[in-house]
């Protein structure tokens, strides 16, 4: 051989070293970004320590200004170190890591920007009320977990006074909830400012039954302890909120309902728009999606009208399905019942659908009492899937079907199993949420219903229908509020004449919209690109399309924006539609990273 050839073969390998070296200095780059910020917002400093509450020395969040400008100058750093990476030298799956980290990151640094912890709370979730999560009281094993509980129940009043201090801010530059949406908002509030007798707080819950192995003299000393501190601590400070939520707030409350109303309101719209679908679209394009799914879907639910053999017209049909007994649950346990045949139903079909399911398992709960009036009639999660047992007149059985698919199985409470299961994955993908994904899958999850066979009735099958119309009406009332001007009673009208959901549902849930601005938007807009990339995995695969190796293919990417849950079904179609591995979805991000 020529020396040339040497050398030119010399050369060759030279550079092939060299890519193989740029690519694990990118990964590892990569990893240390996200590492080192990851565990800067989950540590026990104060910033961000609620995210990882389970650890002895964590600290409810500081969330004053200084704070919250501590918070942007960190992740815009961040950011500027990720512009540096090129992407093209990282791993295939840390490209994917980066695309979602990235969407991450940004869309806290325009949270930031936009100084959304002037407002933190809206009809469907408070700080106040969601404190329980911070505490980490349901994680507790050792002394030491323990006192870091008490400790944090010591934080609960300075917390409230940042809190209540950056409302102030929030009022002042018109940055607020709207007081139309604030009528008994503040019940969850006073429910813990009047307690009279602190062992019946829910803050004691965790010091009612402790671990064996702590004795018994600490374990008295702890309790005696935590009744003290949330006697002169606890119930003080949600005291003190009560009166600034009900003497300052809701009199400050800007009268306006539209997001576009808010101070560089159409930008905050379009980010909060951004955030929620990951999408580029427009109010305009959204609400004429919203207006052709509605008139699509009006067209189905006159024909599963028409097969219950009802005779009259969809309005009386409406009102016949809202006031009829037959199709309400006369006690609690009846409607919690009901709801655990359909979950048990959904286990016997699920081998059809997914080859891959995750090892733990959810249960069934009601609503707790203290915010049942406001909330939504089920909400999902990898451990319960809560049903609102409140005011049975407006849970109709015949939704009942959709809601558990939508937030037990195969809907939010699998999907979210198996990102705690995804061990491979980085800790922001496996614990992050995008709801663009994990919302549009859970409608989906309704869809699959209809091949699963769980629809049995005509009106089992309009109740599907109804909470798909439900999902359509969002993307036309959201951007009817927050874009076009339209009022609240316009909103609730709306519902009104295209679902079947009862008086007290369409209230809250337009409530929710006014004050949740986009996230209503992400259910439908999700759900119509999942729909989309199955219909093209179907076109192009013709038999050798599998139905659960597209749902597990879908599932294994975990939360991801939609236009990489695009391209990663685009490589499914591409490889010829074969099962996915789980482990080779995360891993070997994580193993070229740690070369």
């Amino acid at each position: 051989m020529s020396a040339t050839r040497w050398t030119w073969l010399a050369l060759a390998a030279a550079l092939l070293v060299g890519v193989a070296h740029a690519e694990q200095g990118a990964d590892a780059r990569f990893r240390g970004i996200y590492t080192s910020e990851w565990a800067w917002r989950t540590g026990p400093s104060g910033v961000g320590a609620s995210a990882d509450a389970s650890t002895a020395d964590a600290n409810l969040d500081q969330v004053d200004p200084a704070s919250q400008q501590a918070r942007l100058q960190y992740w815009q750093g961040v950011m500027k170190q990720l512009d540096g990476i090129d992407v093209a030298q990282l791993s295939p799956a840390n490209q994917v890591n980066y695309a979602v980290y990235r969407e991450q990151i940004g869309n806290f640094i325009a949270d930031q920007k936009f100084r959304n912890w002037q407002m933190p709370f809206n009809s469907d979730s408070a700080f106040w009320s969601d404190i329980g999560d911070e505490l980490g009281g349901d994680r507790l094993r050792s002394v030491d977990d323990y006192r870091g509980y008490l400790r944090r129940l010591r934080q609960i009043p300075a917390y409230f006074d940042q809190q209540i201090a950056n409302m102030r801010l929030g009022l002042k530059r018109g940055f607020s909830v709207p007081r139309a949406v604030l009528k008994g908002r503040d019940v969850s509030i006073a429910a813990v400012a009047g307690l009279k007798d602190p062992l019946q707080s829910s803050f004691y819950a965790p010091l009612r039954k402790l671990p064996a192995s702590i004795p018994a003299d600490q374990a008295q000393a702890l309790r005696g302890q935590a009744l003290e501190e949330i006697r002169d601590e606890v119930i003080p400070a949600y005291a003190k909120l009560l009166a600034f939520f009900d003497n300052e707030y809701v009199p400050q409350a800007r009268t306006t309902l539209a997001a576009e109303a808010l101070p560089d309101g159409k930008a905050f719209y379009r980010q909060q728009i951004r955030e929620y679908t990951t999408l580029d679209l427009s109010p305009d394009q959204i609400h004429r999606i919203g207006l052709e799914q509605v008139a699509k879907i009006h067209a189905q639910m006159l024909t599963a009208m028409q097969a219950s053999g009802f005779k009259g017209s969809f309005a009386e049909f409406l009102h016949f399905l809202r006031s009829d007994p037959q199709f309400y649950a006369s006690t609690p346990q009846e409607l919690l019942d009901r709801t655990a045949w359909v979950a048990k139903e959904v286990d016997g079909q699920l081998s059809k659908f997914f080859g891959h399911l995750p090892r733990e398992r959810f249960t069934i709960e009601p609503v707790p009492a203290d915010i049942a009036p406001y909330y939504t009639s089920g909400r999902g999660g990898p451990h319960v899937y809560l049903v609102n047992t409140y005011d049975l007149k407006s849970r109709p059985l015949f939704n009942m079907p959709a809601l558990t698919l939508h937030e037990s199985y195969p809907g939010h409470a699998l999907q979210l199993e198996l990102a705690d299961e995804s061990h491979g994955q980085p800790a922001f993908r496996r614990d992050g949420y995008i709801s663009a994904y994990g919302e549009g899958w859970a409608l989906y999850s309704e869809y699959l219903g209809n091949a699963m066979g769980i629809y049995h009735t005509p009106y089992e099958r309009f109740g599907y229908l109804t909470y798909q119309m439900w999902r359509a009406c969002r993307l036309v009332v959201d951007t009817g509020i927050h874009h076009l001007g339209w009022t609240r009673q316009q909103a609730i009208d709306y519902l009104t004449a295209n679902t079947a959901l009862s008086d007290r549902e369409i209230a809250n849930e337009v409530d929710r919209y006014i004050s949740w601005p986009g996230q209503a938007l992400s259910y439908e807009l999700g759900y119509l690109k999942i729909l989309e990339l199955r219909a093209r995995a179907e076109k192009a695969l013709g038999p050798k399309f599998d139905i659960r190796h597209f749902n597990d293919t879908v599932l294994s990417t975990g939360s991801v924006p939609l236009p990489v849950l695009e391209q990663r079904i685009d490589r499914f179609i591409a490889d010829g539609g074969p099962e996915p591995d789980y482990a080779s979805e995360g891993t070997k991000a994580q193993a070229a990273s740690a070369h």
